[in-house]
């Protein structure tokens, strides 16, 4: 059963507030994506791999219920940044054979789900890492300049806004439930190692011609239900945020800030800044009831527990109100936490990119 009233109302004062402020107080032409699943919108729909969510009870709260392969019950952040910006209501992926020409003038998403910016969390799931994102890209810029011309095309991409979302895949799977990166880093060692993948990426996607990047922070990964699960296992009573996990994550994103305005300061005519989305996260999980959420420690689909992607499917049915839970899978945040932190976003991120 789809959720009830208040979620559909939320979201349409939402959206509707925010364009009528973000629409009028920034104006880019379009925006790029690159990253994992926080900003994939379908891109892993034309890849051989099993990571995918488009199938049920995927999309249930999405427009005539199409299971995208978002892996939300709705729409995620760079949807409803879209919309709120007056660029367009959703974000299309870059590798859907059936995109029309026309949308390339506002944007795509690059990104892949399952992946991160160490390529070795990508190699076993088989989707596209972050650092092989740009080639797409490239094709992107190649294709958009049949439609516009050179001049036009680089003039969208330079006033593009970038939004780059990675990193929690690294740690889930290389870190500290696969501990396969333990064995040559230390913590602060591999947040190093992704913080100087991500400098690289940022360069190159600059060469290419972009000049305003939005770099998504790191959640509280310690209060994902997957991460609680693999520390406290399903006991109601036992289960909290994995502390460790969430300093790691607040140590990163320290370090990300400082990056980010270095990478400001040495790429002339730039303007780089770090989306903190552990601090709106972390408030939801915290003050819970003050958003309307009755349950942050598991996920809407099946048990909550460990359902995800494939896992999370006709056969483990989804809560009946999404609107009431933090997360939708055992992973991902559900559409209306998607919305807090998109809230949160335009008001209190984007105004630093004026």
């Amino acid at each position: 059963m789809a959720s009830t009233v208040p979620f559909f109302f939320f979201l349409v004062i939402f959206i509707f507030c925010a364009f009528c402020n973000a629409s009028t107080q920034f104006k880019f032409p379009a925006l790029l994506a690159f990253g994992d699943s926080t900003v994939d919108t379908g891109n892993n729909n034309f890849i051989k791999t099993l990571v995918k969510s488009n199938h049920y009870p995927y999309g249930r709260e999405f427009p005539d219920q199409v299971s995208t392969g978002r892996f939300s019950d709705g729409r995620l952040v760079p949807d409803l940044l879209d919309s709120a910006l007056g660029i367009k209501e959703f974000l299309p992926a870059f590798l859907d054979p059936r995109l029309p020409d026309s949308e390339l003038l506002t944007g795509v998403s690059f990104a892949s789900a399952g992946s991160g910016y160490d390529d070795l969390t990508a190699a076993e799931s088989e989707v596209i890492p972050v650092s092989k994102q740009p080639k797409y890209f490239k094709e992107y810029i190649k294709r958009l300049k049949t439609v516009v011309g050179e001049q036009e095309s680089m003039k969208i991409v330079g006033e593009a806004l970038v939004l780059i979302s990675a990193g929690t895949n690294d740690f889930i799977l290389n870190f500290y439930d696969l501990p396969t990166r333990k064995l040559q880093f230390n913590t602060t060692g591999y947040q190093d190692f992704l913080q100087q993948k991500l400098q690289a990426l940022v360069k190159e996607l600059y060469d290419l011609g972009c000049r305003k990047f939005l770099i998504g922070s790191l959640p509280p990964i310690g209060c994902i239900p997957l991460q609680i699960t693999s520390r406290f296992s399903t006991d109601p009573i036992a289960r909290r945020c994995v502390d460790d996990q969430n300093w790691d994550s607040r140590v990163y994103n320290s370090k990300l800030e400082k990056l980010s305005q270095e990478l400001q300061s040495s790429l002339q005519g730039s303007k780089v800044v770090m989306a903190d989305i552990y601090e709106p996260l972390m408030d939801l999980v915290s003050n819970p009831r003050k958003y309307g959420f009755v349950e942050t420690k598991r996920g809407c689909c099946g048990t909550g527990f460990l359902e995800m992607g494939p896992l999370c499917n006709a056969l483990t049915q989804p809560c009946e109100n999404a609107s009431q839970y933090l997360f939708w899978d055992a992973v991902h945040p559900g559409e209306v936490a998607s919305a807090y932190i998109t809230h949160y976003i335009l008001k209190y991120i984007l105004p630093k990119l004026l």
